[in-house]
């Protein structure tokens, strides 16, 4: 109590609200960082103002202190916070110096920090720091508004049309319509409640993206799991009597196919002929670096598609936005929902990123990822190749896959690689129903370019070890 009277500071941010939806499909470590980027950019927080220890910020939040560690690991990772040792944690005098690593995992007290390979995390040291402080800067000098708009801030969905006509192709006009998202799993959620039943079925990817399966089963629906093959969702094993079908067709997710174009049509002629509504998860699908991308299906198709897409995978998952485009009844059912309610998703990082796509950043941050992150994936594959494993997955996105010959292989090499400092993702928690695939899902975006260099040999040497063993 006396060390928090002597800093004026520190008293401000205690007295500064951060609510928290224990409900929310967002996990609360991004709701406090959200908060605190908040406090930054208004003002409440300015640089060189020390940070509550995480002990002290969990018992007034009623959360675990694991909760505001990883809240702040983000938040160090995206330059806004600055430790000093012995002394606690400080808003950055230099957000550009901080180091750019977002994964590199600590885990109980004690253990020393994991190498974090698993896929799903953007590749932060591509951000331009200068751009994004700019961004910052200009949206927290808007004046606030008295009620958020449930569609979104008008400059975001401004925004977002214009991203994904220019890089995915897809014209939001008088057949569509955007609306902000709070990402995926919480657009996948209101999509369930608006449209869907309790006890309706929803067909989905398998294995797959398993937080879109929590969302559809809280809201009472029945998922039924659908195989992957080499070009993605097995449209022909789809069960009858389905209402809805969730698919990842540009980088499947977590086994990398990409839906070639014949298997897109096919899924669009399912749709139109049972009244199916398909959910298309845009996952990775602005990092391709090979060829054009395919046309997305609520290109083809914006009467039976309704189109997510998110930031987190581009930029980082805690500026907690994303987008959804549907046809215009769809997205008045989804407004509705949030107006019973009294839901809305978060304006700030709407504002954000609507800055960042104004001056053009978000459009050189894109081409920027895509001349890094190809010889990420370059170092990783080759690593791999030398040990004689060949690797999943279409030449695109931030991710490839290992596969390993069954359950006790996949848990050894896991197991090998975490007794050497590295972390591995395996296959078999991705699944809905009994595992019938097995390996490992590496990402090669999130680790900086040090870290990526240290960790890709490890991991080969364990996956090929337990290939062998097994085989």
């Amino acid at each position: 109590m006396r060390e928090q009277q002597s800093n004026p500071r520190w008293a401000m941010l205690d007295d500064f609200p951060i609510p928290l939806d224990r409900s929310a499909a967002e996990p609360l470590s991004v709701q406090v960082a959200e908060a605190l980027r908040t406090a930054a950019t208004t003002r409440v927080l300015r640089v060189g103002d020390r940070l509550p220890p995480s002990r002290a910020l969990a018992q007034r939040l009623g959360v675990s202190r694991a909760v505001i560690a990883a809240a702040y690991d983000q938040l160090h990772a995206e330059g806004w916070l600055t430790g000093r040792r012995g002394s606690g944690t400080y808003l950055s005098t230099d957000p550009a110096t901080a180091p750019p690593s977002t994964v590199a995992r600590k885990g109980v007290e004690n253990e020393p920090t994991l190498l974090d390979l698993a896929a799903g995390a953007p590749c932060i040291e591509a951000l331009d720091r200068a751009a994004w402080r700019r961004a910052w800067r200009s949206a927290g000098d808007r004046t606030p508004e008295a009620r958020k708009d449930r569609a979104g801030e008008p400059g975001y969905r401004d925004a977002v049309a214009e991203h994904l006509l220019r890089h995915r192709g897809l014209a939001a006009g008088a057949a569509s319509v955007v609306l902000a998202t709070a990402g995926t799993s919480t657009a996948v959620g209101e999509l369930a409640a608006a449209l869907l039943r309790p006890g309706d079925t929803v067909a989905i990817e398998d294995p797959g993206y398993l937080r879109a399966v929590g969302a559809f089963q809280a809201a009472g629906t029945t998922v039924l799991p659908v195989p992957v093959d080499a070009h993605g969702l097995c449209v022909d094993r789809i069960p009858p009597g389905v209402r809805a079908v969730y698919c990842t067709p540009a980088h499947q997710f977590p086994m990398g196919a990409r839906m070639p174009a014949g298997r897109r049509v096919e899924l669009v002629e399912f749709a139109r002929s049972t009244g199916t509504l398909v959910i298309e998860d845009d996952y990775d699908g602005e990092l391709r670096y090979d060829t054009a991308p395919l046309p997305l299906l609520a290109a083809m198709a914006p009467d039976v598609v309704v189109h997510l897409g998110t930031t987190s995978k581009i930029i980082a998952p805690t500026l907690g936005v994303g987008w959804l485009v549907a046809r215009p009844d769809i997205t008045e059912a989804v407004l509705a929902h949030r107006a019973r309610i009294g839901s809305s998703p978060s304006p700030a990082g709407q504002l954000v990123l609507a800055e960042f796509a104004r001056n053009g950043d978000l459009a050189r941050h894109l081409r920027r990822l895509r001349r890094v992150v190809p010889p990420r994936r370059a170092l990783l594959v080759g690593e791999l190749a030398d040990r004689g494993l060949p690797v999943l997955g279409d030449d695109a996105g931030s991710h490839v896959v290992v596969e390993l010959p069954d359950a006790a292989a996949e848990a050894a090499a896991v197991d090998a690689a975490r007794s050497r400092g590295v972390l591995l993702d395996g296959l078999a928690r991705h699944h809905l129903a009994t595992p019938h695939r097995f390996g490992v899902a590496l990402g090669y975006t999130a680790l900086t370019s040090t870290e990526l260099a240290r960790a890709v040999p490890i991991a080969a040497d364990c996956l090929a070890a337990h290939v062998t063993r097994r085989s």
